[in-house]
């Protein structure tokens, strides 16, 4: 399969190139392009020079340069494409486009997996009746992302119902500091301080909360914003948080989201 990963942070298309050769040693990356300047000008060429199709975009919307939509655009790029990115706000808009999925950083194998299986599964399905993919009729491309798209409830989730023991607490989302893993176990902490398990795991709650309250800013927190206490620069580019509640260890930013987690903050 011939993949092209529109990122702008390094580190994270090395990772999602890493991750698509471990879904399949039969990924060809053909170009990693980290900006709106240098993606139009190389879909462009690609289309014109008749090599293999192009079977799928890995495509971040907040490129150093603009949004991803300006590619779309100007290029009128029909491959379908899995946005990946670290933010829901422009989920209805990506779903206006060729997008198959959505996947909210930092990416787990398990997401992507599932991802890929679903555009493979329609994309056979709709070459067994219409021919292969790229030589589609735009009718019968777009019934395909049609049906490839996910129509999602953009109602975010205001309560969580938490068993201990006998007991059922009830904790809504508005009095929930943060989320972290501990012990591969899920644990909410209340503004009051209370930390209780919930059967979610980070990626899930990442598809349930409020982007604009809340913001994963590792493997191990997703935390709110009134949660934060300060905000320190540390080594090698990372911020140091101070929570409240105060939490048991210490609290990074990792790298790769430091600029996405500035955005959120400015929003």
């Amino acid at each position: 399969m011939n993949v092209v990963i529109v990122e702008d942070e390094r580190l994270t298309a090395q990772r999602l190139q890493s991750l698509l050769l471990k879904y399949s040693t039969d990924m060809q990356v053909l170009a990693i392009l980290p900006s709106i300047e240098l993606a139009i000008p190389w879909f462009r060429q690609y289309e014109e020079s008749g090599q293999q199709p192009l079977d799928l975009v890995f495509m971040d919307i907040h490129l150093q340069d603009g949004l991803a939509f300006r590619i779309i655009e100007q290029v009128q790029l029909t491959t379908p494409i899995i946005f990946t990115t670290a933010y829901d706000e422009y989920m209805i808009q990506a779903f206006k486009v060729n997008s198959i999925d959505y996947l909210l950083k930092p990416i787990a194998l398990e997401d992507l997996t599932a991802a890929i299986d679903k555009f493979k599964a329609f994309r056979d399905r709709f070459t067994k009746s219409t021919g292969p993919v790229n030589q589609y009729p735009q009718r019968e491309l777009e019934a395909l992302l049609q049906q490839l798209g996910k129509t999602r409830d953009m109602t975010y989730k205001n309560r969580f119902m938490v068993s201990i023991g006998p007991k059922i607490y009830s904790i809504e989302t508005a009095d929930t500091a943060y989320f972290y893993l501990a012990d591969r176990a899920t644990m909410l902490v209340t503004c009051e301080g209370m930390s209780l398990p919930v059967e979610y795991s980070l990626e899930k709650l990442g598809q349930l909360l409020n982007p604009d309250e809340f913001f994963r800013i590792s493997r191990q927190f997703i935390i709110s914003r009134k949660s934060i206490q300060s905000i320190l620069a540390y080594s090698a580019g990372k911020l140091k948080l101070e929570l409240l509640p105060k939490s048991q260890t210490e609290v990074f930013v990792s790298g790769e989201r430091v600029t996405d987690f500035k955005e959120w903050l400015g929003k």
